[in-house]
């Protein structure tokens, strides 16, 4: 495993597999701001990177991953009220971008969620593939109307298209947010786990083992089919299926299975064991 150059507010390990782990720091209440949210967007485009075979967001401050977005920076923006009009959605623009930026990446991408998560750090973290979030007195959600705002970063759009409009409005008009365990019981995230970076590290591992063909077609398929019509979403699932069949790790793959005597063949598909994670 070898650290790479630290920017200001995010470190970034890379492990001998293609994992990479960045953890985010802006003390002390791990807020995430514009600097930040620069750093990340180049991060973002490194991880393009063929050698990167997953990655995991983490926080680097104890009980916190990005606890929100700085309001501080918000109500600057606010203050100029000629300015606002054109300055908003230049702000909540560039976010979206680049959270969508971060979800075209062919590759898995897991959050542990290491403390409080909520505003802008849970828009970002539902843009991710995998929520890991780490049990405890941590608070996750949607807060922006007990601000006198909405989710300007996704977050409307993203939680209904996750729970559906009646589960996310209600939510959202609240400024709800839960404990890990509350969040995994609504399916806000995937588990809830003593330990979210161990755990977030261990699917990483799982995933960077697998063929990146197929790991790439998976997440594409889900993602640019689900918004469409069923027909028009089994052409993008029919197209990425033939591309996990023309490669060769593909193909050499279930070679390897077939090669496999029968009664050898159940230790492909074991369940995982019980634990005391609580999940979705």
């Amino acid at each position: 495993m070898s650290t790479d150059g630290k920017m200001s507010h995010w470190r970034v390990e890379r492990h001998d597999d293609g994992v990479v782990v960045a953890a985010y720091r802006n003390d002390p209440m791990n807020y995430f701001f514009a600097d930040g949210a620069a750093q990340f967007a180049e991060l973002v485009d490194s991880w393009a990177d063929p050698s990167v075979r997953a990655v995991v967001l983490t926080g680097d401050v104890p009980g916190k991953f990005l606890t929100h977005y700085s309001v501080e920076e918000l109500v600057a923006v606010a203050e100029d009220r000629e300015a606002l009009p054109s300055v908003c959605p230049q702000l909540t623009d560039g976010y979206h971008a680049l959270l969508e930026q971060m979800r075209s990446l062919p590759k898995p991408v897991i959050v542990a969620m290491t403390g409080d998560t909520m505003g802008g750090g849970f828009e970002l973290s539902m843009a991710a593939d995998i929520r890991i979030a780490e049990d405890g007195p941590y608070r996750i959600g949607l807060l922006e109307t007990k601000l006198g705002i909405i989710p300007g970063g996704s977050g409307t759009q993203r939680l209904a298209r996750m729970l559906g409009p009646a589960a996310a409005v209600e939510i959202v008009m609240r400024g709800r947010v839960f404990t890990p365990r509350q969040a995994a019981a609504r399916g806000l995230v995937h588990e809830a786990v003593p330990d979210a970076k161990a755990r977030a590290l261990e699917i990483a591992h799982e995933l960077a083992a697998l063929s990146p063909v197929a790991v790439a077609q998976a997440k594409r398929a889900v993602y640019q089919g689900v918004d469409r019509p069923l027909a028009e979403g089994l052409k993008v699932e029919t197209d990425a299926f033939l591309q996990t069949m023309l490669s060769d790790e593909g193909l050499e793959t279930m070679r390897e299975y077939v090669d496999t005597p029968l009664e050898e063949r159940r230790a492909w598909a074991e369940p995982e064991p019980d634990s005391e994670r609580v999940t979705s």
